[in-house]
């Protein structure tokens, strides 16, 4: 819990805590003592945790809490928007593919391991040809 501390009072101290306290809906007081490792009373919650990421855009706290139960956090990749129609294209040929593995598996009635494992590879192309579409319609 320390490292977690240690990284909201970091984030904290960096930045203009007048402000941030305003935009976190707390007296700057308040922020300082609940985000001070030092301070044995320091109390921060999951309500403070979020404000303080979506205000700072500032992942320490998390990858520090992340780190104390053995995890680490990663950035997910943006899919690149595309020309709508491209986008749309792609990601029709990647459900055709998951429809024709998925039919080619079920020919003999029943689906081995070998066959799932060309499924759902399939139907990861096509999450991201989906995500894809998405993205692209979203700067559109």
């Amino acid at each position: 819990m320390h490292d977690f501390l240690k990284a909201c009072d970091s984030v904290v101290d960096e930045a203009n805590t007048k402000s941030l306290a305003t935009l976190m809906n707390m007296p700057p007081v308040s922020l300082l003592q609940r985000a001070n490792a030092n301070y044995d009373g320091a109390w921060f919650n999951v309500k403070h945790l979020y404000a303080l990421l979506l205000q700072t855009n500032d992942m320490r706290p998390l990858a520090a809490l992340a780190g104390e139960f053995g995890y680490s956090i990663v950035k997910k990749a943006e899919p690149i928007p595309l020309d709508i129609h491209e986008a749309l294209g792609r990601a029709t040929l990647e459900f055709a593919e998951v429809t024709v593995e998925t039919h080619s598996a079920m020919a003999d009635g029943r689906v081995d391991q070998v066959e799932r494992a060309r499924i759902l590879k399939e139907i990861a192309h096509a999450e991201e040809a989906l995500a894809q579409l998405k993205a692209s319609v979203k700067v559109a």
